[in-house]
């Protein structure tokens, strides 16, 4: 039906188009779940309703795909079909990136009229289609999938939580008290990379508690599944644990069990993903005790405001996150293990000094860095998934000969490592070379094994079968074969000679998955066929060349597939045993692929490192408590395309400038300069060198951000509401030991509410929390705090405005924005100025200068600009504020002209004087205005 690639038909019969529209209207609807319907045994795949809508806007980008079944497009189910390549692609995608639910589907009779759920997934769940999805893709993305319980205690919320990876077979349990907004949660959700949430169903009495979590876990980009709380039940964890877990220590006697609320939470897992059901998963996962305090606390808002992951935003530019900047990755555990260092950052400043140590290592022996990666890591397979596959009893002879591949190139990977001396080589040998050494002596009885059973030879070929020699039976069938190879060789010479293509450069002999052995020649070449559909049949056009066969080949090709699958059916159970042997070495493998995706992060980190624009430096850290960057960057914005950066300088010390203020102009820098202070200090936690000249921090137990918020309408929360729920987990999670970076609080309410709340949450950081901030605002008057406390720094984002000598026409002023940071408070607002380089008219801005003077004066006359001499003290205040309303009004409605951008001066001038008669009375009314419009 399929290729693998080409969209199929759905061919139907008006019957079974009948009946299964009959069925799919009957299922019950399902939020953020995509039914996948399997078709010719899983050649491709049909999507239906709501669901073909969504695969023809985001996979094929046009709604021409979709046909009608039972009817036009008023009455009919609207349908899509996917090949099989495509559906893997949507699925994989659907699962990883839209953090959506699949059912897949398969038919229960022959008209298609009944159909039964046989495979599901969830972001956290992905068992059931790991080997579909998986089989010819690496798995760079983590199902992390974690339980919640919580119970309401004095101050605070005691928390039991338990998590699991399935594709890593790892579980972990954890319990602390947490604040009324979560932050434990959030932060425990960025650390593991959760990708689904089990929570209890909500009940009246936890509503509000309930409603907080669900938010927080959205927050965090969290598919959140609500469980009965009878799946919590932890009565019989014990004896689950019991043969899920690979323990020398009995499960009775393990800490883990004395924290009862985490039990329940794990108890609700291994229901969830029926780890019970799998005899694969018995004895091999591993359960340890998580602490919140081992790695840097980050929110969802900072790992935002960093840009520490890919969004959907980012197109097709890795580098536009921290992930696809310094992902230089040659293997799929090295991928996982850098995007989870990039959300464990460390605490521990020995652990930060050995892998700066390493880093260091690599980055100045660029050598062994680019022979380590190019011939040794991107030949290396996924040792756990391989793993995975033994221990589930899924596992090929071709496994079998990757594991031998992999055992016979260890040692030239030690080699290359052994290069290194001093206090670096103490470093490779205790995380590198001891470890693969001791791979390398475990697996030689492995290597002989294969040696002696498996026909390596073929292996180059693609053919994966036991030596002929192992077995009686199998040689007879293996001379059978040889014989018939022989006669294929033989047919290439006598075609060789037939067209005068020289074999194997001209006239190629391949081995064909669908036509079995066959010629191929180039397009040119193939004309050279014409005229002989006697003795020369075409098989298939490519873009590598025509696929051709004789006679003689397609007889010869028949019989030694035949003859291939006999051999094989002989070798089942041989090479049953072979696999099983092979399945022993797991805990080997999953040793290997911890140390070879250190290996991978550590060289990724120095390769990104050394090729930076300008190459990245070794930060240094201190007690003190102090950061001093010099000529610090933002390490994505510095590589996008067009981007000449502007490096600056940034001090926060002690006593001096713990609490710098930041202001100027929007478009000015202050959010690039703020943020890249939060980048720099998480690459030098998680051991990368940092884009600075020096760097001199501290560890900081946290990152904590409040940046842009927008509104999410759908979810009932406002901007302002989404800036004030991150700022309260900030003042209550924030430590003095924290960094916090604010950008832009307060601007989602009133102009007085926001300077306000702004000035109440500045004080309270300075005085209480006491921590690093880095806070970006247009509030000028906030500027003041640094007068009452010394900690606080002002800084500035610097511009020039051309003297209005150099005015252009209309008496426009051109805005450079440099990029530097000046000290002290910006001196000016260039609000005005952006809206001249707009082209408002000229009488608008003038009346937005004097509304300005007027605000920030209150009744004194500006100072500095003559065109604000207005001497408001003389006018009573009540008719002031009537005047500015009346002005407010006028503006409003000048301003909401249809097609204002676009009038020529006189119609502009027109305009005015309609409405300046419109309003001519309430104007005469109030002397004030008067007075304005008199000095315009």
């Amino acid at each position: 039906m399929s290729n693998g690639t080409e969209r199929p038909d759905l061919a139907l019969d008006t019957s079974a188009e009948q009946g299964f529209c009959k069925f799919f209207r009957s299922l019950e609807a399902r939020e953020n779940t995509v039914r996948v319907f399997e078709r010719g045994s899983g050649d491709y795949y049909s999507v239906h309703g709501g669901d073909a809508e969504y695969v023809a806007s985001v996979v094929y980008k046009t709604t021409t795909v979709i046909k009608y079944l039972g009817g036009g497009a008023a009455s009919g189910l609207a349908s899509c079909t996917m090949s099989r390549i495509v559906a893997e692609n949507f699925l994989r995608d659907a699962l990883l990136k839209f953090q959506l639910r699949i059912e897949i589907l398969a038919p229960q009779d022959s008209r298609q009229s009944s159909w039964k759920v046989v495979r599901t997934a969830s972001p956290g769940n992905l068992q059931e289609v790991e080997e579909m999805l998986f089989a010819n893709a690496d798995m760079v993305a983590v199902p992390v999938v974690m339980a919640v319980q919580f119970k309401a205690a004095v101050d605070q919320m005691a928390v039991g939580v338990a998590f699991a990876d399935p594709a890593q077979r790892t579980m972990g349990v954890c319990e602390f008290g947490d604040n009324d907004t979560f932050s434990g949660v959030e932060s425990l959700a960025i650390q593991l990379g959760v990708r689904e949430c089990l929570v209890e169903k909500e009940t009246a009495q936890r509503h509000l508690e309930q409603q907080k979590l669900v938010g927080v876990l959205e927050r965090c980009g969290v598919v959140v599944t609500e469980c009965a709380r009878s799946q919590f039940a932890s009565a019989d964890i014990g004896q689950d644990l019991a043969r899920l877990v690979d323990s020398a220590t009995p499960i009775a006697s393990r800490p883990e069990l004395d924290l009862k609320s985490a039990m329940g939470s794990l108890a609700a897992i291994v229901r969830y993903l029926n780890l019970l059901a799998d005899e694969g998963s018995f004895g091999s996962y591993s359960l340890h005790t998580h602490s919140l305090t081992q790695f840097m606390r980050l929110d969802a808002a900072a790992v935002q405001a960093l840009n520490l992951l890919p969004s959907a935003q980012d197109g097709s530019s890795k580098t536009m996150s921290l992930l696809g900047l310094l992902n230089r990755c040659k293997t799929s555990q090295g991928q996982r293990l850098l995007a989870q260092w990039l959300k464990q950052p460390l605490l521990d400043l020995a652990a930060v000094e050995e892998r700066l140590q390493l880093v260091d290592l690599f980055f100045n022996d660029v050598e062994t860095r680019e022979i380590l990666r190019s011939a040794h890591l991107r030949n290396m397979p996924d040792f756990k998934r391989l793993s995975n596959r033994f221990q589930r009893g899924t596992a090929t002879l071709q496994d079998a000969v990757r594991m031998y591949q992999v055992a016979i190139a260890l040692p030239g990977l030690c080699d290359a490592l052994s290069g290194s001396s001093g206090d670096a080589r103490a470093l490779v040998d205790r995380f590198y070379l001891h470890d693969l050494a001791q791979t390398t002596d475990n697996l030689a009885d492995f290597r002989s094994l294969v040696e002696t059973t498996v026909d390596l030879s073929m292996a180059d070929s693609h053919e994966f079968m036991l030596r002929a020699d192992f077995d009686e039976g199998l040689q007879e069938t293996r001379a059978q074969m040889d014989a018939e190879m022989g006669r294929i060789a033989s047919e290439q010479l006598r075609v060789s000679d037939d067209l005068d293509l020289e074999a194997n450069k001209k006239l190629k002999l391949e081995n064909h998955s669908t036509f079995g052995h066959c010629l191929r020649v180039s397009r040119t070449d193939g004309a050279r066929l014409r005229g002989r559909a006697t003795r020369y049949f075409e098989l298939s056009t490519l873009k590598t060349g025509v696929l051709f066969t004789t006679p003689a080949l397609r007889e010869a090709s028949r019989t030694y597939r035949s003859l291939s699958e006999a051999y094989g059916k002989a070798q089942q159970a041989l090479v049953k045993e072979v696999i099983k042997v092979a399945a022993s070495y797991c805990s080997v493998l999953e040793r290997l692929n911890k140390t070879v995706a250190h290996l991978d992060v550590i060289l990724s980190f120095a390769e990104a490192s050394a090729t930076a624009p300008i190459p990245y430096t070794r930060p240094t850290f201190t007690l003190g408590g102090d950061v001093r960057l010099v000529a610090a960057r933002h390490p994505c914005l510095e590589v996008q395309e067009g981007v000449s950066f502007i490096a600056n300088d940034v001090a926060l010390v002690a006593g001096e400038s713990e609490f710098v203020i930041i202001t100027g102009p929007n478009m000015g820098g202050k959010s690039t300069y703020i943020r890249q202070v939060g980048v720099i200090a998480l690459m030098a936690q998680v051991g990368c060198f940092v884009p600075c000249e020096s760097a001199e921090l501290y560890l900081f137990d946290g990152i904590l951000a409040r940046v842009g918020a927008g509104d999410a309408q759908l979810k009932g929360v406002s901007t302002f509401m989404a800036e004030m729920l991150e700022t309260a987990s900030i003042l209550k999670t924030a430590t003095s030991r924290s960094l916090v970076i604010i950008d832009e609080l307060g601007r989602g309410t009133s102009t007085y509410d926001g300077f306000g709340l702004a000035w109440a949450i500045s004080e309270h950081i300075v005085k209480e929390i006491k921590c690093k901030c880095l806070f970006a605002t247009h509030f000028h008057e906030l500027t003041e705090l640094a007068t009452d406390y010394p900690c606080v720094d002002n800084r500035h984002v610097m511009a020039q405005i051309a003297p209005a000598s150099q005015a252009r026409g209309g008496g426009q002023r051109d805005l450079t924005l440099l990029y530097k940071i000046g000290e002290g408070v910006c001196d000016q607002s260039f609000g005005i100025h952006v809206a001249e380089l707009a082209n408002f008219p000229e009488s608008v801005v003038r009346l937005a200068r004097r509304k300005v003077g007027e605000l920030e004066n209150f009744g004194a006359a500006p100072a500095g600009d003559a065109d604000m001499d207005v001497d408001a003290a003389e006018f009573p205040a009540a008719q002031m504020a009537d005047g500015s309303r009346l002005i407010e009004r006028f503006l409003a409605e000048f301003t909401g002209t249809p097609g204002l951008e676009a009038m020529p001066p006189d119609a502009v001038a027109q305009r005015v004087n309609e409405l300046r008669a419109k309003y001519d009375s309430d104007i005469a009314a109030n002397p004030w205005v008067q007075h304005v419009i008199a000095t315009l």
